[in-house]
């Protein structure tokens, strides 16, 4: 068996949606489908029973903070990440890119790599396209992302000039390469993506995604979006990008985002999706439903003795109010962060089953439109 195989089953009609399955060493994906981001090797707040019962199919793990803790001795102990964490579902993996670079000031960038110092203890850390594939091959994930440079949309204060922006693609293909050779050598049985950057232009982009599709990854992502960029940019980037994504690949948009984003992406022919808001917010009191967003902290939900969404099957729904959920927000209880949790993937989860029905169906047009609809409609205290 291929690492990864991924089948068209259905083209939408009206937009570049498509309804897919992706075919890994621990099993099968539906496609669209949202990754949760289980960071440390755990989803904040849920346990893999929860996970399973929402119907998650594939989550992420991070090689940046595994490698730092509990480290690679103890990972490659238990066999890889599957074990060490109880989740015998597919798991996608970055690179640790992004998160190094987003150290700033500690950090030194060179053609080898980059050399930084540890946020938990000071020590000095090297990692390079082929140490992040090694890490990457103990965590033994069926998908590893490729080594690169995430372009930020700031640089000084200013937004990233095309000459920089440019430069920083080139080294993220040079890095690509080295990656896939590196990858290559471990023969770990498991699938390498690989980045389109390019900031926020166009020809960039255009120039990144030929030479990232040249070099023959298993899938492929676009990253450098959601980093700080207005969202119209995010837009225009997005609809420009995603369309011109290899048809045969999967195609990622990596740490997106709202509801509304993922739909969009859709749109455009994304398949996989991550991104902390769901629990992040979760934590904070911040559900989304289908009928737009709900902030627990507000007074008004004090004595509101309804589910945070009346048609939402959840546990969480289907067990405790909005004024219990209100209650265990405003204590600071952990059992607030974990109904909370679980809600919030649920809700995304569902939503992403909800857009793979409608294309099943033909329907897409129309589930966006309703989506579009009842989103905007909000949900406020004592609203039925």
């Amino acid at each position: 068996m291929k690492a990864l195989e991924f089948t068209t089953l259905k083209q939408d009609q009206d937009s570049h949606a498509r309804l897919g399955l992706m075919r890994l060493p621990h099993g099968e994906v539906q496609t669209p489908i949202f990754m949760p981001v289980g960071t440390y090797g755990t989803v904040k707040a849920v346990t893999p029973r929860d996970l399973v019962d929402m119907q998650a199919q594939i989550i992420l793990g991070n090689t940046f903070h595994l490698w730092l803790r509990p480290g690679l001795d103890v990972i490659r102990k238990h066999g890889g990440l599957h074990r060490f964490m109880a989740w015998q579902k597919p798991i996608l993996t970055d690179s640790g890119g992004f998160q190094v670079f987003s150290l700033g000031a500690l950090r030194k960038i060179s053609e080898e790599g980059v050399t930084f110092s540890s946020p938990i203890n000071g020590d000095k850390l090297f990692m390079s396209p082929e140490v992040s594939m090694e890490i990457q091959a103990t965590l033994n994930s069926d998908i590893a992302m490729q080594f690169d440079e995430c372009t930020p949309y700031e640089s000084h204060g200013k937004p990233t000039s095309e000459e920089t922006a440019r430069q920083s693609l080139e080294l993220s293909l040079r890095w690509g390469e080295r990656s896939l050779k590196r990858f290559r050598e471990l023969n770990t049985g498991n699938a390498l993506f690989g980045i389109v950057q390019g900031g926020m232009y166009e020809s960039l982009r255009e120039h990144s995604l030929a030479g990232v599709a040249e070099q023959g990854f298993d899938g492929i992502a676009i990253g450098g979006l959601s980093v700080g960029e207005p969202k119209p940019e995010f837009e225009r980037i997005l609809a420009h990008t995603g369309p011109r994504l290899p048809a045969h690949l999967p195609h990622y948009l990596m740490g997106v985002g709202t509801p509304e984003d993922l739909v969009m992406g859709v749109s455009m022919g994304i398949d996989m999706f991550d991104c902390v808001m769901p629990t992040r917010n979760a934590r904070n009191g911040w559900l989304f439903t289908r009928f737009g967003d709900l902030k627990l902290r507000n007074a008004g939900y004090r004595d509101d003795d309804r589910p945070v969404d009346m048609q939402c099957q959840c546990y969480t729904c289907k067990n405790f109010t909005r004024s219990y959920l209100h209650h265990l927000q405003k204590a600071n209880e952990i059992l607030g962060a974990q109904l909370n949790t679980i809600h919030n993937l649920h809700y995304y989860l569902e939503l992403m089953q909800g857009i793979r029905t409608a294309l099943a169906e033909g329907i897409f047009t129309p589930f966006k439109a309703q989506f579009h609809s009842q989103r905007q409609r909000g949900v406020e205290p004592g609203q039925d």
